[in-house]
């Protein structure tokens, strides 16, 4: 942790290094002395200690400086520091000016020039004024912090981006105090948020993924160009083969577009996953996961979409969105599946705005004693009611069908029979939205009756269907009618191996159409949804993966 910051500031050099000398020598061991000789240089200083979340304990701004004299930077330093001691620096003749300073910033106390000795005339002042400020203090703060609007959708992106990434981060909204002051030190508006301040005090403002990604420490570029494997996709499935794949020898890159843990990595409590008696968050996991693949020697890039697979020779091309490459031996997709957006048109323009695809856990809290409706009848669905029951004033469960047990596990149907506030409601579906800025309101339809109901919230999250992310692999690698790869004996048929498939044997049964590229979890046509079972094809895939290496 920085020291804290003492700040002088006065147009007169000599003066200037006087006092910066004097304050230096008793208090230099513990305190970081930073010298300015305007009002303007003092100000921009404030707001990069601001940015860097750092403390500022005491400032000292002599009273005739041009352009900003020392009342009106005080004024103005204020709003970055209003818990900063404040000193005026006086001759006899403007003492009548540090008595309205008194009244204007609230003064702490004003010293006369010149004021030899030290020991009797300045460090008396300043030691009480410490004492003071150690007693209320500016908090500190070392970890990224996030500026922005309740119902901002840019800002629920950033926030979901950092929370999905496990990155540590502190929400403030922009009419908070402190919010607004971080705002000032940036040097922008309350329009113009997110704004991401970085431990480091670098300002982000309106951030793209990837720019985020690489200021709070992930990695988005790869060290080498050619690798034994790539996985592409960093859910459970592809973290698993990143985790078999390094620590058996293989150079291994995993790419992934958003962040890792897929789905899984969203749960708020996964309790039927094998050695977690008492359940474990998906995010828990998903780091977990994550740091052994690492410890292992992978290599995890973010926020790297892949938008072409080519077939080389022996090597196997991924072709990044903004045309970088790179090439493996061999391949594994773990692509996953996406959430279905629903048929309301109107639903739209309120996304990450009270629209949520996916259980958005960082929203939970904000959700303390309202009415909270979710779609979708799926394990995915029922942890994220029993998680946000323990906030919202009721959490209302929308299914298709008759009940949660068609497509529910035994155990969840048990917990939300039992939780008072979670109201399972049948046959029901959304058929529209509104609200100003922000969801407000939910129309519902009986799908027996057809009678519409009219409900009033700011919160719906959807967990409905499944779908691949896999037209980028249109006419390369074989998909069924639904986009899920085809692999193994789903692409014999009759005897007959996939169309132009150059080798003497069948594909392997995790292997897709193209030699080398294989295929893991939800993504794989056939494959059982559950994490545990997505495990177990990326570890699956890397057996196959060292079978095709050794007969290459």
């Amino acid at each position: 942790m920085a020291n804290p910051t003492i700040l002088t500031v006065d147009d007169d050099p000599a003066v200037s290094r006087a006092v910066a000398r004097d304050i230096r020598r008793r208090y230099g061991d513990r305190y970081r002395v930073v010298r300015a000789v305007s009002g303007a240089e003092a100000l921009e200083a404030l707001r990069e200690i601001k940015l860097r979340g750092e403390r500022l304990a005491v400032m000292l701004a002599d009273y005739r400086m041009p352009q900003m004299n020392g009342l009106e930077f005080l004024e103005e330093a204020m709003d970055l520091f209003p818990l900063a001691r404040r000193v005026l620096l006086t001759a006899y003749a403007d003492t009548g000016a540090a008595i309205e300073a008194i009244n204007v910033v609230d003064l702490d106390h004003y010293l006369l020039k010149p004021w030899n000795p030290p020991e009797e005339h300045l460090y008396p002042v300043i030691d009480s004024l410490l004492d003071v400020w150690v007693a209320t203090p500016d908090p500190v703060s070392t970890e990224t912090r996030v500026v922005g609007h309740r119902w901002s959708a840019p800002s629920f992106a950033v926030r979901d981006f950092l929370a999905r990434n496990l990155v540590p981060y502190r929400w403030l909204q922009a009419d908070e105090p402190e919010g607004a002051r971080l705002l000032t030190a940036a040097g922008v508006t309350a329009a113009d948020v997110p704004l991401v301040v970085t431990a480091d005090g670098t300002s982000l403002v309106a951030p793209g993924d990837g720019e985020l990604a690489a200021r709070v420490g992930l990695s988005t570029v790869p060290t080498s160009d050619f690798y034994d494997l790539a996985v592409v996709g960093g859910g459970p499935a592809g973290l698993g083969a990143a985790v078999y794949g390094a620590s058996e020898g293989l150079r291994t890159v995993l790419v992934e577009r958003e962040a890792t843990g897929g789905q899984a990595g969203q749960s708020s409590r996964i309790e039927n996953y094998l050695g977690f008696p008492d359940g474990v968050s998906g995010s828990q996991l998903t780091d977990r996961a994550r740091r052994q693949a690492l410890k292992f020697g992978a290599e995890i890039l973010s926020t790297r979409e892949v938008v072409a697979l080519e077939a080389v020779g022996s090597g196997r091309v991924l072709r990044f969105g903004e045309g970088a490459a790179i090439t493996a031996h061999t391949v594994v997709l773990a692509t996953g599946v996406s959430y279905r957006r629903l048929a309301a048109a109107s639903l739209v323009e309120f996304t990450g705005a009270g629209v949520f695809y996916g259980s958005a856990v960082t929203e939970a809290p904000t959700c303390s004693g309202d009415e909270v409706y979710m779609v979708g009848g799926a394990n995915s669905a029922g942890q994220a009611a029993v998680y946000f029951s323990r906030y919202a004033g009721r959490v209302h469960m929308l299914i298709r069908g008759a009940d949660l047990g068609r497509s529910m596990s035994s155990y969840l149907v048990e917990q939300i029979n039992g939780i008072d506030n979670i109201i399972v409601h049948p046959w029901t579906e959304v058929v529209e939205g509104k609200g100003d800025g922000h969801l407000q309101q939910l129309t519902l339809r009986d799908a027996r009756s057809g009678a519409l109901d009219t409900v009033t919230t700011s919160w719906l999250f959807i967990f409905i269907g499944a779908e691949p992310r896999t037209e980028w692999l249109d006419g390369v690698v074989a998909r069924d009618a639904l986009g899920f790869v085809l692999t193994g004996p789903d692409l014999v048929s009759d005897g007959q191996r996939p169309v132009n498939w150059p080798l003497p044997r069948d594909p392997y049964h995790l292997e897709s159409s193209v030699p080398g590229v294989f295929a893991a979890g939800d993504v794989r046509a056939t494959s059982l949804k559950r994490v545990a079972s997505a495990v177990g094809d990326g570890a699956m895939a890397i057996a196959l993966v060292h079978r095709y290496l050794e007969s290459q």
